[in-house]
């Protein structure tokens, strides 16, 4: 077992990094931690720009705090790893970890609310599971409310035959003329994708429903998937990835969620009338229980509103989400999801709205 510590800026050394390994990297003023799980081979002699999808990587950063012990291990042989030029790992791991870390924990964050047991918090509340069966459905929601935020979770999805189900995660304010962001995961035959439904309400309004595929297998591990919602824009996230944006556009009259704080809501029901193929699959009972599990809950990036007030001053100038938009490589990769993956667009449904397109499809087709 080799420890490798960096007690100097200066010193540079190349890391060996192979499956299952982690590195203690240790910085002085400040003395800074990093734990670094990467859980495959790189390709040889690739430098890293970016860490891979949440999934793969999880770092935590704590000032002048060591959490644990974190070694590599490596064979005699381990000249053959490929290996990351420090410099460029660093770089990469001080850019992402403002998304990887500070994870909330569930017992502290959230309330079951129903499922009579059917929702369980585990692992000293760093996950959380929902489960369906014929009987009923379960979910939860946060404790807080907020009034604009960045929050990301991650979730695994119900495997195999999921046809019929439906795994929420949304943003939702009370009252008959609510505010609403949705993600929701319709289940699918097994083989099938899963379909990621996404849907803005306005004033309890709502009619704008994009659908689209993934990239991969949202059964066979947790992927995060994001809402950023700021006075701009909303923008739904994969993975870091956009997917989906809607921007405001109150001054060309496009109602916009802006006044009402809005909760983190997350549930597994049946909904086999409308779900998959337009309710032609009916769940099959035989299957359940079926299970969503969610875990890394973070609403650091967040106003939390409460008693009338936010917690994010007026200005929000330390809070950057406030303003960020999407720059030329997000565009770039949002038109590339939308090109490839999206399977349905409320705007380019003419049939559905044969008095005209709303007015937010007509402003985006000009541009």
């Amino acid at each position: 077992m080799t420890r490798i510590s960096i007690l100097k800026r200066s010193t540079i050394p190349q890391l060996f990094m192979h499956s299952s390994c982690s590195v203690l990297l240790l910085f002085h003023q400040p003395t800074i931690y990093y734990n670094i799980n990467w859980p495959y081979k790189l390709p040889r002699n690739q430098q890293i720009f970016s860490v891979p999808t949440y999934s793969e990587c999880q770092i935590q950063v704590k000032t002048q705090i060591l959490l644990k012990s974190m070694a590599c291990y490596y064979s005699a042989s381990s000249s053959s790893y490929p290996y990351v030029s420090v410099p460029f790992l660093m770089f990469s791991l001080l850019a992402a970890s403002s998304f990887l870390v500070a994870f909330g924990n569930f017992y502290q964050d959230v309330d079951v609310t129903w499922g009579d047991g059917r929702a369980k918090i585990l692992n000293n509340g760093e996950l959380l599971t929902l489960s369906l069966d014929k009987a009923s459905g379960s979910g939860f929601q946060s404790k807080n409310e907020f009034l604009y935020g960045k929050i990301d979770m991650q979730l695994k999805f119900v495997p195999n035959n999921s046809a019929g189900t439906v795994t929420a995660y949304y943003l939702k304010s009370p009252g008959s003329f609510w505010d609403e962001i949705d993600f929701e995961f319709l289940g699918n035959l097994s083989g099938d994708p899963y379909i990621v439904h996404t849907n803005v309400y306005t004033q309890g309004k709502g009619d704008r429903e994009q659908q689209f595929y993934l990239w991969f297998d949202p059964t066979a591990d947790f992927h995060t998937y994001s809402i950023l919602w700021n006075p701009g824009h909303i923008v739904f996230y994969v993975d870091g990835r956009p997917i989906r944006e809607f921007k405001n556009l109150q001054s060309m009259g496009v109602p916009y969620p802006k006044n009402q704080p809005m909760r983190m809501y997350c549930s597994l029901w049946n909904a086999d009338d409308w779900a998959t193929r337009g309710g032609l699959v009916k769940t099959d009972w035989s299957q359940a229980p079926f299970t969503a599990s969610f875990r890394n809950f973070n609403a650091k990036n967040a106003c939390v509103w409460a008693n009338g007030a936010s917690s994010c001053s007026s200005n929000s100038t330390g809070n950057p989400w406030f303003s960020q938009d999407l720059d030329s490589a997000s565009q770039n990769t949002l038109k590339w999801v939308q090109k490839n993956y999206m399977v349905y667009n409320y705007c380019t449904d003419t049939r559905r709205f044969p008095q005209g397109l709303p007015q937010e499809c007509k402003v985006t087709a000009k541009k």
